[in-house]
């Protein structure tokens, strides 16, 4: 490796570190606080359940429970602050920051997401559960999600914001999606997925626009007249067979002709590069 490229790869180290703290700290302080929000909705649940001199009891558990878990926490982050400061521990500050170091790196990928903690939100005062609640509501709010990406807007996105390739995380703000979508609208044309480069960022999982896919038209194009033949001034493409679903994309010299086949209509858009 070269010592240009080695300075360009350190930079970019650099920069992803840089950004990948900032995320792992955010993070963490966010499960930290779900794992807070927990704690408080079991606690607040465990003394509703009481009454009377039972509550005062639960509650008397629990405030004792408080007192001594600070008390732990307490006297492990004073021991830890004195042998970290005597120099007894050398590995442990050194340990700590090369952890630090590699989680924050994997976190300042371009395409990183957080794993959302899963956090079992208890009714409000007042609020009660239906007993008769039908299972149909919670399939339907578990298929809830972004709406599929067609093959027409992919394409036209790719080749708008690629430079010339473009990565998921890009495509996917561009469209107000997510990866997954991006992902599975690209596997569905047979697009592949690899690691590309765009001007301003590293590496990431991105589509190549030399690779970018051209199936075969299901029919012939009205708007394609052979030679020989004269041209139709008819304006009306719809034909008796209605319309198709699919996308065709046909290149040309001057970019690729994306037919839409769910158009009646028969818009063509050009895409050149």
């Amino acid at each position: 490796m070269s010592a240009p490229s080695t300075m360009q790869w350190i930079r970019q180290a650099g920069q992803r570190i840089a950004t990948g703290s900032g995320q792992l700290a955010t993070h963490l302080v966010s499960r930290a606080l779900h794992a807070g929000r927990r704690l408080w909705h079991r606690a607040a649940d465990w003394l509703r359940e009481a009454s009377g001199v039972g509550w005062l009891l639960r509650l008397a558990v629990l405030i004792a429970a408080a007192a001594l878990l600070r008390k732990i926490v307490i006297a492990i982050a004073a021991a830890v602050y004195a042998r970290v400061e005597a120099g007894a521990a050398p590995w442990l500050m050194w340990g700590a920051a090369g952890l630090w170091v590699v989680a924050s790196y994997r976190c300042g990928r371009d395409d990183w997401e957080p794993k959302q903690p899963s956090v079992p939100e208890s009714p409000a005062d007042g609020e009660q559960l239906a007993d008769d609640t039908s299972p149909e509501p919670a399939v339907a709010q578990a298929s809830a999600g972004p709406p599929p990406v067609s093959a027409v807007t992919l394409i036209a996105t790719v080749r708008d914001i690629g430079t010339p390739h473009a990565q998921l995380k890009p495509i996917a703000e561009h469209l107000g999606t997510t990866t997954d979508a991006v992902r599975a609208a690209a596997a569905a044309l047979g697009w592949p997925v690899k690691d590309v480069r765009m001007q301003g960022r590293s590496a990431s999982a991105g589509l190549r626009w030399d690779e970018c896919p051209s199936p075969a038209p299901l029919d012939p194009l009205p708007g394609v007249v052979g030679a020989g033949h004269p041209a139709d001034d008819n304006d009306d493409d719809t034909t008796e067979e209605g319309p198709q679903k699919g996308v065709a994309v046909r290149r040309t010299n001057g970019g690729l002709i994306i037919y839409d086949l769910a158009d009646t209509h028969r818009r063509r858009g050009i895409v050149g590069r």
